[in-house]
Formats: structure tokens, C-alpha cells, sequence
């Protein structure tokens, strides 16, 4: 059975649109034009993922995370918001939701984000499962388990959590790589600030670029405002990239240097903008092999 997401926009163009990219991936898309229609969906469907804009009439999208987190405090809730609510959409991110799309945005990079938030759902509902059965591991109550093999990765969080360098996770699709870099997050000293995730395989090496460092004013064909970037954004907190692996090699050189010196430009920007971010990247790939 195909995992049921919830859209809520006001616009119906809007949720159409989503709908379709939605079903088209492989989802089963149900449809809300406000708030208080999306709680009673939220009832009747129980979906695996919510998405939802974040300006709307009546109830906005940060009133519907608040009230959603009230009758199911693990359904991931991403937001759609316009450049102008960056700032609110990242707060929303401390208040529970799952992350946040930019608009206009590619249907691949929403598929992306959607498939992360049903597969941390999918994890959520296996470990609650799994605790009739095993004993929680006090010391990271994200990680269930009784083995050796679980014990010592738990022990490998804290060792990390207490860290300040980059991290590498590696392992297969759907082991759990995101679960644990939010538990590498919330054992830091870092957890009081927010914690943003992008897949780096969702969107082009231009988009790419541009949803990391941000851009100017004019820096591009359709860059109509200044646009802060995950880095500047995450300043003080977590950036988990995903699939890291895929990040295009004119793009590498650029990331070392954050990784190394804190800093960057936004691109169509000669200003250095300075920072404070931990990176924590997952990848599917054996890179020892992938860079001889």
C-alpha cells in the first residue's frame, strides 16, 4: 500500500499540482484548502507525512503544526514557504517540523523531501514497535536495541555528539542514517538550534549551489531577491547533507571551504560571509572506493 501524504494550501492550483507530482512518485495524495479540514483529514487518513503551506487564511501553517504535534507529536510536517518567511519557517523547524521547502521549487526536490519524511516516519512507528519487544537504549532514546552491534553505536553518538568536527555516516538506503545524525544533534551542544537537512541528489549543480550558499539579487536568470542558503540559515546549528556523494565536483571545492574556514559567498557575491554550522553528511556509497 502507497503512503498517504497530506497537502494543505489554500490555492487549488496549488494542491493539484502537488498531487499529481505526489502520485506520479508513487504516493497517495489527499487534499486540504485549510486547517481545520487538514485535522479532521489527520483523523480519518492518519498519513505519513504532511505538507503544508505556511501563509493561509484562517489558520496558518505554524497554528496547524502546533495543532497537529497536539494529536500525533511524530507525523513529520514539512512547509512550503516563499522567501520572505524563511526566517519564521526555520523557527517552525525548533517547533517540530520536519523541514521546509522553498518556493518555486523542482517536483523532484519535493519528491525528495517527502521520501525522507515517510521513511522517518516508517522508522518512528518500527521502533515503537520494537520497544514491546527490546529494551530502549536510555542514553539515546532514538536508538532501540539489545545487541552489541546497536550498544556500541550509541555509544559512537555521544563520542561524536560531543564533537565539533564534520561527520560522516555511511550505510544502505533505509538503515537509518538520518536517525542517527538526529541523534548526533540532539546529544550536542548544538541542540537547542535548529537542525536543516538537504538532499544533495534532489536538484541540479546550479539549484544546488544556490540552496546551500544562498544567492544575490540579480545573480541570475530569475534571481529576483536576495536568498539566504542552508549554511547561513543553519548558522549555530546542524546541516545534514544527504547523499553527499552526488554533490558535482565544481561544487566540492566550495563545500571543503565551509567545512574548513566557516566561510563563503553567496553566489553573485564578492561579501565573505562567516558562520557557524556542524555539517553531518549520510551517503549510500562506499567512498573510498567512489574518490580512488
Amino acid at each position: 500500500m502507497s503512503a498517504k501524504v497530506l497537502v494543505v494550501d489554500d490555492k487549488q492550483m496549488m494542491r493539484d499540482s502537488i498531487g499529481i507530482t505526489l502520485q506520479r512518485a508513487g504516493f497517495t495524495a489527499v487534499a486540504a484548502h485549510d486547517g481545520e479540514t487538514a485535522l479532521k483529514l489527520m483523523a480519518r487518513h492518519r498519513p505519513a507525512a504532511v505538507v503544508t503551506d505556511l501563509k493561509m487564511p484562517a489558520m496558518d501553517g505554524l497554528e496547524l503544526l502546533d495543532r497537529i504535534r497536539r494529536v500525533d507529536d511524530q507525523a513529520p510536517v514539512v512547509l512550503m514557504t516563499a522567501y520572505g518567511n524563511i526566517e519564521t519557517a526555520v523557527s517552525a523547524m525548533k517547533r517540530g517540523a520536519f523541514d521546509f521547502i522553498q518556493k518555486p521549487f523542482e517536483g523532484g526536490q519535493l519528491v525528495m523531501t517527502v521520501k525522507r519524511a515517510v521513511e522517518h516516519c516508517r522508522l518512528v512507528q518500527e521502533n515503537a514497535a520494537l520497544r514491546t519487544n527490546a529494551h530502549p537504549l536510555d542514553s539515546a532514546p532514538m536508538l532501540v536495541g539489545r545487541s552489541s552491534v546497536m550498544r556500541c553505536v550509541v555509544q559512537q553518538v555521544h563520542q561524536i555528539a560531543r564533537c565539533h568536527g564534520t561527520v560522516m555516516i555511511c550505510g544502505a538506503s533505509g538503515t537509518g542514517k538520518e536517525v542517527v545524525a538526529r541523534a548526533v544533534h540532539a546529544h550536542s551542544p548544538r541542540r537547542d538550534n535548529v537542525m536543516l537537512c538537504l538532499n544533495c541528489a534532489a536538484l541540479s549543480s546550479s539549484l544546488l549551489e544556490s540552496e546551500l550558499f544562498g544567492h544575490e539579487k540579480g545573480a541570475f536568470t530569475g534571481a529576483d531577491q536576495r536568498r539566504k542558503g542552508r549554511f547561513e540559515l543553519a548558522d549555530g546549528g546542524t546541516l545534514l547533507l544527504d547523499e553527499i556523494s552526488e554533490i558535482p565536483p565544481q561544487l566540492q571545492a566550495k563545500l571543503l571551504r565551509v567545512l574548513q574556514e566557516q566561510q563563503f559567498e553567496r553566489v553573485g557575491s564578492s561579501t565573505t560571509m562567516q558562520v557557524d554550522v556542524r555539517v553531518i553528511a549520510t551517503t549510500n556509497r562506499d567512498m573510498g572506493r567512489a574518490v580512488a
